[in-house]
């Protein structure tokens, strides 16, 4: 990779609602708010269901263009390219740390340097411990592209209730993640954080701005500290990341903008 260019991590955790962020009580949200640029009124796409959300984030089209409507995956009939498969073209190396099986399906086979994987519902501490595991590879490791999913936040919103105690319990977790993360490897990469959808009650999958909003977060040489971003879509993820990495030539089927 040319040295010039960004390395790009994005750090998703799935459900996690803004006003669960700022209300959780970890002290570096606040840091983030002052020194990443940040919105906290982005939006999601409809159905806002875990993996729809994701097909939008790394294909940059609304669910109804890229056919997954549902948490389970089937072959798109008018094919998108994605973020990882635009990427790999342009010999960007990519890597997965996640906890969800289903998401092996946002990149086609064989398109992937590293996957590393620990099933959420077989394992425990898991946003812990993914997080650990792509630390210590990503240290060493010359990946241009990262993923990092943390999904212990939505199993906690199912279970207890979006918006209670064990659920912005479980956010402040997960930004002790990003806290370490951001630590460790800011150096060298730009990092980019969000969520999926976010929920209300014990569920999600509405277009109640509840389940719509979502924050975003962003550091690194291209973004300047302390700014809100404006009118942010979670399908311009993948255009923001693909001109961080210097890749100008993006699929023509992309409805995202870059942020930078």
């Amino acid at each position: 990779m040319n040295s010039t260019q960004n390395r790009v991590i994005v750090i998703l955790v799935d459900g996690m609602r803004p006003d669960g962020l700022t209300q959780c009580g970890n002290p570096f949200v606040q840091t983030m708010l002052e020194k990443w640029a940040h919105s906290l009124s982005a939006r999601t796409v409809m159905p806002s269901v875990t993996l729809p959300c994701h097909m939008s984030l790394f294909h940059s089209v609304d669910p109804d263009r890229h056919g997954i409507l549902t948490n389970t995956y089937v072959p798109q009939v008018r094919p998108v390219k994605g973020l990882v498969d635009a990427l790999d073209e342009q010999d960007r190396s990519c890597a997965f740390y996640i906890t969800w099986e289903e998401l092996r399906d946002l990149c086609r086979p064989d398109h992937l340097r590293s996957l590393h994987m620990l099933n959420l519902h077989k394992n425990a501490d898991t946003d812990r411990r993914i997080t650990a595991a792509a630390i210590e590879e990503l240290r060493s490791d010359p990946t241009d592209f990262a993923f990092l999913y943390l999904g212990e936040t939505d199993e906690v919103g199912h279970g207890f209730g979006w918006m209670g105690e064990q659920y912005e319990a479980c956010i402040s977790k997960a930004v002790d993640c990003i806290r370490q993360v951001y630590e460790a490897l800011s150096d060298s990469f730009s990092i980019i954080v969000l969520a999926d959808h976010g929920g209300h009650a014990r569920g999600h999958g509405s277009e109640q701005p509840e389940d719509m909003t979502i924050p975003v977060f962003a550091c690194g040489p291209a973004f300047t500290p302390g700014t809100e971003l404006e009118n942010v879509s979670i399908k311009d993820i993948a255009p923001t990341v693909a001109r961080l990495l210097g890749v100008e030539k993006t699929p023509p089927e992309w409805e995202g903008r870059s942020l930078v």
